[in-house]
């Protein structure tokens, strides 16, 4: 699958110089006012010169109406498994046996900040649990003795690491910055300004901090700063959520008591990869505290 975010395009740049006969399929879902970024940053693959077959599937993520007039489901909640689901389709009908769903394992396990974010109140559409269900669903609906299968090829790195290997590939800071990464990009929202990323929310903050670890700097152009005086209280929410649970213990209990993980999966292997990522994630508060003495 291929959104048009940083870590589906350090993917697709790693697969695509992969020394493999097989074609590429990358399955791109159109987003609303995003068309052209998710363009360009396809464009961020070609300029590579890819050494493998390389196509682009763009699919619609609109539901047709069923006639009954009844009103759509119009929250982002089943996004991910539609996502999946189109992503399957694919490439049942192209005989693909694997659907590579690409998202950093910091942000796929998505340890909750906050008690009020534990289980479904975040995202867990590529958590292992999920997509362990997901292809168990798959395998027994199937007709036939091949099944695809549903993996995260980035299960174990976090968002600085996903960035390094986008730049081990050839990728520039600057095709990395161009993508998409934002939970709430302003551009959904009437009215708002044309720019990917809010810079506020969760998924902009661990963005932030894997483009600073990858490159040390971060030259995304932003809505906003989370540090920013006058910032509203709302839009500051994530933000403090993250420096009340970075200056917090985050042991290996905390682990088993979000999210069920799958029986195969090993739970200090999850331990180990958060705590990285806070590493990764405590270069922000650096930043903040640092704006903060300049100012006083």
């Amino acid at each position: 699958m291929f959104s048009g975010g940083l870590d589906s395009l350090s993917w697709a740049a790693t697969r695509s110089r992969a020394d493999d006969s097989r074609p590429l399929l990358l399955v791109m879902f159109r987003e609303i006012g995003l068309l052209r970024l998710q363009q360009r940053v396809y464009k961020a693959v070609e300029r590579l010169g890819a050494a493998r077959p390389v196509l682009l599937l763009p699919m619609s993520q609109t539901p047709a109406g069923d006639g009954s007039g009844l009103r759509l489901e119009t929250s982002s909640r089943t996004r991910g498994l539609l996502y999946a689901a189109g992503a399957i389709r694919a490439a049942t009908a192209h005989g693909v046996g694997t659907v590579h769903i690409p998202e950093n394992g910091q942000l796929a396990l998505n340890p909750p900040l906050t008690p009020a974010r534990s289980a479904a109140c975040s995202t867990r559409s590529v958590h292992p649990r999920t997509l362990a269900s997901l292809n168990a669903l798959v395998t027994a609906v199937s007709d036939t003795e091949s099944t695809v299968q549903v993996v995260n090829p980035l299960a174990q790195l976090t968002k600085g690491e996903v960035c390094k290997a986008g730049r081990t590939a050839g990728l520039t800071p600057s095709d990395l910055e161009s993508t998409l990464s934002c939970g709430k990009p302003p551009t959904r929202r009437s009215g708002g300004p044309p720019i990917a990323n809010c810079g506020v929310c969760f998924p902009c903050l661990v963005r932030r901090s894997g483009l600073l670890h990858a490159d040390s700097i971060d030259g995304t152009r932003y809505e906003a700063l989370p540090w920013a005086d006058g910032l509203p209280l709302d839009r500051g929410a994530d933000w403090r959520a993250l420096q009340r649970w970075l200056l917090g213990r985050y042991t290996l209990t905390d682990v088993f008591t979000d999210t069920p993980l799958p029986p195969d999966t090993d739970p200090t292997l999850a331990f180990d990869l958060i705590r990285r990522g806070r590493e990764e994630l405590v270069r922000l508060l650096q930043i903040a505290d640092a704006v903060a003495a300049d100012v006083a």
